[in-house]
């Protein structure tokens, strides 16, 4: 698959933005703060739904706007197909395919992307709620109809938290709450399927990750990926901090549960409810079940978040992000992902450079955004796009004249 056509409306920094796509590789090149990031943002929101930067939808509608619109035109071998979705300042977001209203979780069906970035980092270095996100998105590509399981499991979650406060603030037992039962069996149902989903994609990723690592830094540093329970007693948000203090705790956690826990994953999930019940009272949240889970990264056995350098967890974090393009690539029925390169190469030497360039040199579309262009391998520079200012430029020239515009508006300015 790739996008043959991007077109927004008061998105981000753009009032208008209409750039034809094409195979092979594209590099979108311009000085920093132009609007590089915002046109693959946008073709990455596609495909998950959300944005790799912030949190929310209202920071990618343009300021003075109600609404951003997202369309694009998405090829597959002679297949067209049109996505527009419209995000909305007020009211719930809106999405068309070909034309026609659908929901707007629908989209991601048809528009399959994987987006490296600066952020990435926090891959390794973040929360883990960042590492829960990479593998929820992951999994919503490759099987649509789980974006319905994680928002009923998100409802659900809510609900339950909500008696919880309230049985808090009243002083109430468990006796007292009979209906707490009734959102325990609901929870256990979704959140047992979102747990096995992920731990079956953490054992598929072991492979493609550990081949793209190598192919990165041309070393094996052993890269894998341990999966922490919370219904087998680990607590992401609390065990383990930045410097691997919680290591020794994590993999006690998990030596027990892979030692001799055979029980399905549902009976040990409310086993841990029931376990856990007089603490949720007492401090009003759900302490176990997928949202409080984990994946310890290791790099030669040692957690990657506080022994990684700053290289090694760079180079992680993009493996690992190559990695789910290669399991999207192998079950996708509309082919390869699209793959979009984020400001990469100005973090990477000469040679992890190129060899990162023939590592992608495969994939039907590959996006670049750079800064510099001579950062950019030269295999990996066929087509260019300029942009100024949130406009797609239409050559060098008119680049650098609408950048030198720019530099004597701004000293005028500020003179």
């Amino acid at each position: 698959m790739h996008v043959a056509r991007l077109s927004l409306t008061d998105y981000r920094n753009y009032e208008t933005a209409d750039v034809e796509l094409g195979p092979g590789a594209t590099v979108l090149v311009g000085r920093n703060g132009q609007g590089k990031t915002n046109l693959v943002e946008a073709i990455g929101y596609l495909a998950t739904l959300g944005s790799h930067r912030v949190s929310g939808d209202q920071a990618l509608i343009k300021a003075d706007a109600e609404a951003a619109i997202i369309r694009a035109v998405l090829a597959h071998g002679e297949r067209r197909v049109l996505v527009e979705l419209q995000l909305n300042r007020q009211g719930a977001n809106k999405a068309q395919l070909n034309r026609g209203v659908v929901k707007p979780r629908e989209i991601p069906r048809y528009a399959h992307s994987v987006l490296f970035a600066p952020e990435d980092l926090a891959i390794v270095r973040g929360e883990p709620s960042v590492r829960r996100r990479l593998l929820d998105e992951l999994l919503v590509q490759r099987s649509p109809r789980l974006a319905g399981v994680m928002s009923d499991y998100e409802r659900v979650l809510k609900q339950r938290n909500s008696l919880l406060k309230s049985a808090r603030a009243r002083g109430l037992a468990a006796s007292a709450l009979p209906t707490l039962d009734i959102w325990d069996e609901r929870l256990v149902a979704l959140g047992s399927e979102i747990i096995d989903e992920r731990l079956a994609l953490v054992a598929e990723l072991a492979e493609p990750l550990a081949a793209a690592y190598r192919g990165i830094v041309d070393a094996d540093h052993a890269p894998g990926l341990r999966p922490v329970l919370s219904i087998d007693g680990a607590d992401a948000e609390d065990v383990g901090d930045a410097d691997g203090g919680g290591l020794d705790t994590r993999s006690a956690l998990l030596d027990q549960r892979e030692g001799g826990t055979p029980d399905a994953t549902s009976a040990r999930f409310a086993a841990a409810l029931a376990r856990l019940r007089p603490k949720e009272l007492e401090r009003g949240v759900t302490l176990a079940g997928p949202h409080r889970d984990d994946v310890l990264l290791l790099l030669n056995g040692l957690p990657a978040k506080g022994y990684a350098s700053h290289g090694e967890s760079w180079s992680f974090a993009l493996a690992l992000r190559l990695a789910s393009a290669e399991l999207l690539r192998q079950d996708s029925s509309t082919g390869d992902p699209v793959l979009v390169l984020d400001d990469v190469f100005a973090e990477l030497d000469r040679l992890r450079r190129e060899k990162l360039a023939a590592a992608i040199g495969d994939y039907e579309q590959v996006l670049v955004t750079a800064a510099v262009l001579e950062d950019v391998p030269a295999p990996l520079a066929a087509r260019i796009v300029r942009i100024h200012g949130g406009r797609i430029v239409d050559d060098e020239l008119e680049a650098s004249e609408a950048s030198e515009a720019s530099f004597d508006a701004n000293g005028a300015a500020h003179v």
